[in-house]
């Protein structure tokens, strides 16, 4: 790869506004198919030459999902995965011999189904065997079905005299393949056929036209608008819709196409980001928690449950709607004048939220314009949606090798075997290099679990520098905290930053690839009051405090002094929030009969009808489940009262 090649993948491609070098030059790579993976074969390596907006900085390789091929920020999302029934429904295909399925695909098996996979008859937690039992018999019938419907094809299929395999391989890659010029040898550009409509995917002079027609002039940021919560009704520039509904959650963004113009014409497009026009999220509690599945969907299945909770949750099952369909009749100039409607929707309730049919449908299922997300989606949240649009939008950079070839039979039907190539063996590390990446493994893993003293003995005891650089450089999180007090300040662990300045010397001033100083990575203010303190304490002479951007000197005793003054601002508001919460669950709560008093007026020695009674001896655990029943016994209350007054 020359520099030019080097330079012009350095940087993200954008759709909507590419270099003029690689526009004319995009022609359509016929076989496209073949050698190339699928989309969820792709790792963030090998998709794209720039890190993947998938996995954040410090994902781990265990925080994945090899077999529903998903990537987790947190150990929790994880947990909770592995819980699901997606999950679960590719753990039996892999058991049956047979393949594993997308979320998406796994979705569409879900939509002719109105009942849970993992219901449940009782609000109360069941046994483990039993939930497991109860998972096993429909996602049994699930695969039945499935058996079903591939035994159905192979008869077709004898009888056409046709071959199951080909009709497999008739279906349309999510990914469209374009080689050029400019390009290195065997590298490939990747764009998503969604982007385009079926009249543009007829033709390959079409494809490339509509890509030179989808160029867009960079655009200033508009202003915000006064009201923070105000949209604009209208816009006339280039833009679409992203939408997720699911479990509860739900997430919309209107991302105009053009994009945000630099501030500094000197690094080009680097600086370039999305306009987003309007976003906005709801969260309720709609799913039965442990249990899975919808309220609804456990009443459809197993009749109306009768119970605090079930009620609270048809209430935000209702709310839910009633809040989304507002929003997108609030969003409906933007949504009809919108070029694409990017949508996951989750089972038939959550369709029918969006598509209806109701009074004043905004959107409808059969708009030409409404595509799905064609890659995995997780949770529905705001940098979910950014994320997905970030994928949709940017050219994916793959470089294949060609396939082996097949050995070819001599005359006398033996298989000759082809002369092996001489491919360059991988340079190996040298005692140096294996020792740096053995200490960088150590040392991260002492400043993740914040230890200061180990720390610092073992700095002390491998006789290396506190300003030692982690190996390899070239890795995405060396890459972004190249030194321990970097990646103690990206941790936010304000000890180990005092500790590294003043005991062990670190060197506030070192920049990162990203050209940021440690005091730059700082997340909170503790973080950052931690190196004022530093320079209190070292003094003005030690370090250039200017180049390492670090503000005034602070002293101990004064950021001591105001984070307990925060501390107890905090603890007076959380007082005052729950003494207000106690008085309105007084004024709403349900009465509870008093029960006849023996003598001397108390009832097994302990005063009757006061809360502080009630939760005496109680454990935190306790009193916080005493506290939920008697928020759900309120809310079931209310909503009693309001049914029997309409």
């Amino acid at each position: 790869m020359d520099k030019k090649q080097e330079e012009l993948l350095r940087r993200p491609l954008y759709l909507y506004d590419l270099p003029p070098e690689i526009i004319v030059s995009l022609s359509l790579k016929k076989d496209a198919d073949e050698g190339l993976p699928a989309q969820d074969e792709l790792t963030p390596s090998s998709s794209s030459r720039m890190p993947s907006p998938a996995a954040p900085d410090n994902i781990l390789g265990s925080q994945a999902c090899s077999l529903c091929s998903l990537l987790f920020a947190t150990v929790q999302e994880q947990r909770e995965h592995l819980r699901t029934d997606f999950h679960h429904y590719n753990l039996k295909q892999k058991l049956h011999g047979l393949n594993t399925v997308s979320e998406a695909e796994f979705e569409k098996l879900l939509e002719e189904l109105e009942e849970s996979l993992s219901g449940s008859d009782s609000e109360d937690t069941e046994d483990e065997e039993e939930e497991t039992s109860r998972k096993d018999t429909t996602l049994t019938a699930l695969l039945r079905k499935q058996a079903t419907l591939a035994d159905r094809s192979k008869a077709d299929e004898a009888e056409e005299g046709t071959d199951s395999i080909s009709k497999r391989r008739t279906g349309k890659a999510p990914l469209l393949w374009f080689t050029s010029p400019k390009l290195p040898d065997k590298t490939f550009f990747g764009i998503y056929s969604a982007l385009f409509t079926p009249q543009e995917l007829e033709k390959e002079d079409a494809i490339v036209e509509a890509i030179k027609r989808r160029q867009l002039a960079p655009i200033s940021m508009p202003k915000p608008p006064k009201d923070a919560q105000s949209v604009p009704s209208t816009y006339n520039g280039q833009h679409i819709f992203l939408c997720m509904i699911g479990g509860g959650h739900f997430a919309a963004m209107v991302v105009s196409l053009a994009p945000k113009k630099s501030k500094h014409a000197s690094t080009g497009p680097l600086n370039r980001e999305a306009v987003v026009l309007a976003h906005k999220t709801f969260h309720r509690y709609t799913t039965r928690r442990k249990q899975g599945g919808s309220q609804s969907a456990n009443d459809n299945a197993k009749g109306t449950a009768h119970s605090a909770g079930s009620s609270l949750r048809r209430y935000n099952e209702q709310a839910l709607v009633e809040d989304v369909r507002n929003l997108l009749k609030e969003w409906k100039g933007l949504i009809d004048t919108s070029d694409l409607l990017f949508i996951r929707a989750t089972g038939v309730t959550n369709r029918r939220t969006l598509f209806g049919p109701y009074e004043g449908q905004v959107m409808r299922a059969n708009d030409p314009r409404v595509r799905g997300f064609p890659f995995n989606t997780r949770r529905a949240t705001q940098n979910e949606l950014m994320r997905a649009f970030i994928e949709l939008t940017r050219l994916k950079v793959k470089e294949i090798q060609p396939e082996p070839e097949v050995p070819a039979a001599d005359a006398a039907g033996k298989t000759t075997k082809p002369k092996p190539e001489n491919k360059p063996a991988a340079p190996r590390l040298t005692e140096e290099e294996e020792a740096a990446i053995f200490h960088t493994t150590q040392i991260q893993a002492i400043i993740r679990r914040s230890k200061l003293p180990a720390l610092l003995s073992y700095f002390t005891t491998n006789k290396l520098d506190a300003n030692f650089r982690f190996q390899p450089a070239d890795t995405q999180q060396n890459h972004h905290a190249p030194t321990a007090l970097h990646l103690a300040a990206s941790q936010n662990s304000a000890p180990l930053i005092t500790g590294l300045i003043t005991r062990a010397n670190a060197d506030p001033t070192l920049l990162s690839s990203e050209g940021k100083t440690p005091f730059d990575l700082a997340g909170d203010r503790a973080t950052r009051d931690a190196f004022r303190v530093a320079r209190a304490e070292l003094g003005e002479s030690a370090w250039d405090w200017e180049a390492a951007r670090v503000p005034a000197a602070l002293k101990k005793e004064e950021a001591e002094k105001r984070a307990e003054r925060e501390r107890k601002e905090k603890e007076t508001a959380e007082e005052q929030r729950r003494k207000a919460e106690e008085e309105r669950l007084k004024k709403e709560g349900p009465k509870v009969k008093e029960s006849k008093p023996r003598k001397g007026g108390v009832l097994g020695g302990a005063p009757l009808n006061t809360r502080e009674e009630e939760v005496r001896g109680l454990t935190p655990e306790q009193r916080m489940k005493l506290d939920r029943e008697r928020r759900a016994r309120a809310a079931e209350e209310r909503i009693r009262r309001l049914q029997q007054g309409s």
